[in-house]
């Protein structure tokens, strides 16, 4: 028997799986970003540990990555232990860790030759519950890369980050592509506000979460990480509400 995308049967097995995915997602320990206007809105109430979290940047930041790498850092500093940081090129600026929380002395960084060698070392770091997460740099994720990270993300309990980074800004349509990573999230950086006296304002962020499995996709203006790995409100934002601040949620792919 086939059923038609609108009929009742298919729409309340559609809820049924939702509902499976959101208990399963509930039960996971998660990490709060410590912004209501972003908690309120994941499964759980933050951002699921034992799971893999696709982060890249927007725009020309698509190929440099220093958005993203600033986001998976501050997501990281808020967790407990040393943190493997798996890479192709060896462009990080480590200092700019530091600047959002995630202190020198917790990073491991281990130099790959190609992505397959990213891939095989964020597996076998996600194999050691020690670890407070891992971080890979990768252009590509395939459906079967992403699953074999999500499965070891399960067994160990830790915190994955795929920081997309690609050669040319139109390889970023990449991103769109299914994987098997919890959630997806795109920085994109905004100007800073204008300041009353000579200085350069606090960096702000346009973050997109572009998919969240059993959640709704959503965007928010931030100012960007501080020296703790926290996320802020823009001053004019504070006082509004969270629909007013997130916009209106898109059907998450």
């Amino acid at each position: 028997m086939s059923l038609s995308l609108s009929s009742p049967a298919l729409d309340a097995l559609r809820r049924q799986v939702r509902s499976i995915e959101t208990a399963d997602q509930t039960r996971r320990e998660v990490l709060p970003f410590g912004v209501p206007q972003i908690d309120q809105r994941l499964p759980g109430g933050g951002l699921a540990h034992g799971a893999l979290h696709e982060v890249a940047g927007g725009a020309d930041d698509a190929l440099h990555g220093a958005s993203a790498a600033a986001f998976a850092a501050g997501i990281l500093a808020r967790a407990e232990g040393p943190v493997l940081w798996c890479r192709r090129y060896a462009d990080l600026f480590a200092p700019s860790l530091a600047q959002v929380g995630l202190a020198p002395d917790r990073v491991i960084f281990a130099d790959a030759g190609d992505e397959a060698g990213v891939l095989a070392a964020m597996e076998e770091g996600l194999r050691h519950p020690g670890l407070a997460g891992v971080v890979g740099e990768v252009a590509k994720l395939s459906m079967t890369a992403s699953r074999r990270l999500q499965l070891a993300a399960e067994k160990s309990g830790q915190l994955a980050v795929a920081i997309r980074r690609w050669k040319r800004v139109a390889d970023a349509a990449d991103l769109g592509q299914p994987t098997a990573a919890m959630t997806r999230w795109r920085v994109s950086t905004l100007p800073s506000p204008l300041l009353p006296v000579p200085g350069v304002g606090p960096q702000r962020w346009f973050l997109e979460l572009l998919r969240c499995r059993a959640g709704d996709a959503f965007d928010i203006e931030l100012e960007a990480c501080d020296a703790k790995g926290h996320l802020h409100l823009p001053a004019p934002l504070v006082d509004r509400s969270v629909g007013e601040i997130a916009g209106q949620g898109r059907a998450a792919a």
